[in-house]
């Protein structure tokens, strides 16, 4: 597993950078899809197919397995690393997070956060820890 953290701006056309250490696992293909917290996941094409499996478990009678299903396949969409490493944010994604991105590595999963949410997390968990 490949760990970090890394500040990023989308372009002019929507598009941003992945960090090359990351575009292995993404070089056949990946999906962007709604996070947790405003942010942007980003799955290779395998640990999509694991994500998915796992969803369908979920049990459809419960109304918070409904609704973590629908935020997480409502929102996805199919992208593709280009030949510089970046990926096009979809339009209706775009308007989800911030232009300004921090790209985080947890278990194969690229996690977008908008920059200043992160910034104000960290200051949160220093006072507590405090």
């Amino acid at each position: 597993m490949v760990l970090g953290e890394y500040k990023h701006n989308l372009d002019t056309k929507g598009r941003i950078a992945i960090p090359a250490k990351f575009r292995l696992d993404l070089n056949v293909g990946a999906i962007i899809t709604r996070g947790l917290d405003r942010s942007l996941f980003i799955f290779g094409m395998k640990e999509w197919e694991v994500l998915i499996q796992k969803l369908i478990a979920l049990p459809l009678a419960q109304a918070n397995s409904r609704a973590f299903v629908r935020l997480m396949l409502s929102g996805a969409s199919d992208v593709e690393l280009d030949a510089q490493g970046r990926i096009l944010i979809p339009e209706y994604l775009e308007g989800f997070s911030h232009p300004n991105f921090l790209i985080f590595l947890r278990k194969e999963i690229l996690e977008l956060m908008k920059y200043q949410i992160s910034l104000l997390k960290k200051k949160l968990i220093k006072n507590l820890m405090n």
